[in-house]
C-alpha cells in the first residue's frame, strides 16, 4: 500500500514553551481532523549533528497526493494552516511525497 506523507519542518521560535504548549493543546488537534488524514507524528528538539535548522518536525500520512490536497482544500484544512502563525514564529516549510520502500 502506498503513503504520501505531509512533512513539516518547524525552525525554532522565539518562545519555545509557548509554541510546546500550544502545539500540543490547539494545533494538533485541528490538523487532526483534516479528511484523509490516516495517522500523524511529531517530535520535538529535533538533533543534527551540528546545530539542527529545526525545532518541531510533523508528520501526517495520507491515501495518496489527491487526498493530501482534497484534505487541505476542506474547511478544516484552512482552518489548520491559518493557525500557524499562532505559535510558529520562526515560520514553518512544508514537504509532501509518496513514500516508497520496504
Amino acid at each position: 500500500m502506498r503513503v504520501h506523507r505531509l512533512l513539516v519542518l518547524y525552525p525554532p521560535p522565539t518562545d519555545p514553551d509557548h509554541f510546546r504548549s500550544y502545539y500540543e493543546e490547539t494545533h494538533v488537534k485541528l490538523a487532526a481532523k483534516i479528511p484523509g488524514l490516516r495517522g500523524y507524528r511529531y517530535g520535538f528538539d529535533v538533533a543534527a549533528e551540528s546545530d539542527s535548522p529545526y525545532f518541531c518536525v510533523f508528520e501526517g500520512d495520507f491515501d495518496d497526493a489527491a487526498a493530501l490536497g482534497a484534505g487541505l482544500e476542506s474547511s478544516e484544512g484552512p482552518a489548520a494552516l491559518a493557525d500557524i502563525p499562532n505559535y510558529a514564529t520562526g515560520g514553518a516549510v512544508a514537504l509532501s511525497y509518496e513514500l516508497r520502500g520496504a
